[in-house]
């Protein structure tokens, strides 16, 4: 089901929404790292649901055990094992959904793939299996910031059609939208509030970017940086869209515009005097700063009637009740972290053995 990710630091994901427990295996984590549980929940519990009222109140602790691979608080080289185990299910919810396809999710697809679904919470679709990704992320977190000084960091930059005017990332994770513009946070929160009401859903952009990545990270042609970015993303449940520097943007601007002069500065070093190609160019990093911006689309399970079909074919009207969140943009921001964490993880190893 392409539950595995990368090729040195390489994580599996595994569990359902409203199975028994929720994991991870990473395998590929140099010995000698330092890790606790206390390290990787920090990036967890940004993740986790219940906090606020603009997410959805399923209370999980999503606590992390390490069953493998840390001994006296540092990796072996082994395997590191994570698990946590659901606390919070409700699946009462989804026995009228059993045999019926509900818009704007995976029910139809895996149908027709497998023959057979888990229907309650979406199963292996929800995007509860996030959290495997988020402890698996924390890991690469810590290693690239000992080993490499790389700083990876998300915000929500519009959501609802209100974007962000000015930004101070000390407030991203002071207000419940992780948004870096206390004016445009409240009014994030005031639309979702006034969806959530409606009994409907809003989506946004989420960007993320990666600072004191060293030039050279990538290769070039089919594993070029950007691209396994673009898959990253893109493999994160609600994500329909994904752009790297100016992105779209790019289609409207003359090549004097979109090229980034070069320049040495005062240490000697390489760099660009703008940043319109996001930190990359021929799928390797500059240096510069990486910048990626998601496309997120409104939480599909909503509280109203919509048309559908069951497995049968016949027309039914369904209302998906429940406990979901009325926009997900904030809790995308640990996850979209997370996986380029992982992307940034996997090729610094790589490169260690691209020279001599």
């Amino acid at each position: 089901m392409g539950s595995t990710f990368g090729r040195l630091f390489r994580i599996t994901t595994w569990g359902e929404s409203h199975g028994p427990a929720l994991g991870v295996v990473v395998d590929g984590c140099p010995a000698g790292l330092p890790l606790s549980e206390e390290i990787i929940q920090r990036d967890l519990d940004r993740r986790r649901a219940g906090q606020s009222a603009v997410t959805s109140p399923r209370s999980e602790r999503d606590r992390v055990q390490i069953l493998s691979g840390v001994f006296d608080g540092k990796t072996t080289g082994a395997p590191i094992s994570l698990i946590t185990y659901n606390a919070d299910v409700d699946s009462s919810k989804y026995e009228p959904l059993r045999d019926v396809f509900r818009p704007g999710h995976a029910d139809y697809t895996y149908w027709i793939k497998y023959g057979h679904r888990d229907h309650r919470g979406g199963g292996r679709s929800s995007a509860r299996e996030t959290w495997g990704r988020v402890a698996a992320g924390a890991i690469a977190r810590q290693l690239l910031r000992i080993a490499a000084g790389i700083e990876v960091y998300a915000f929500v930059r519009e959501l609802a059609g209100i974007e962000i005017e000015t930004f101070d990332r000390e407030e991203i994770d002071r207000n419940p939208v992780r948004c870096p513009d206390p004016v445009a946070a409240e009014k994030m929160v005031a639309a979702i509030l006034a969806a959530k009401e409606e009994h409907d859903s809003v989506g946004g952009i989420v960007e993320v970017h990666a600072v004191n990545v060293p030039p050279g990270l990538g290769e070039p042609t089919m594993d070029k940086l950007d691209a396994v970015i673009g898959q990253a993303m893109l493999s994160i449940p609600a994500v329909k869209g994904v752009e790297i520097g100016e992105g779209f943007g790019a289609a409207r601007m003359r090549g004097s515009q979109h090229n980034d002069p070069f320049t040495v500065d005062a240490e000697g070093r390489v760099r660009t005097v703008t940043n319109n190609a996001g930190g990359m160019l021929g799928g390797i990093s500059t240096g510069e700063p990486i910048v990626v911006r998601l496309a997120v689309k409104p939480t599909s399970s909503i509280a109203r009637p919509q048309q559908t079909v069951d497995i049968a074919g016949n027309p039914r009207t369904i209302t998906v009740e429940g406990r979901h969140d009325p926009s997900i943009c904030p809790r995308v921001v640990p996850v979209a972290e997370a996986m380029l964490l992982l992307v940034l993880a996997d090729f610094y190893l790589l490169n260690r053995a691209a020279r001599l």
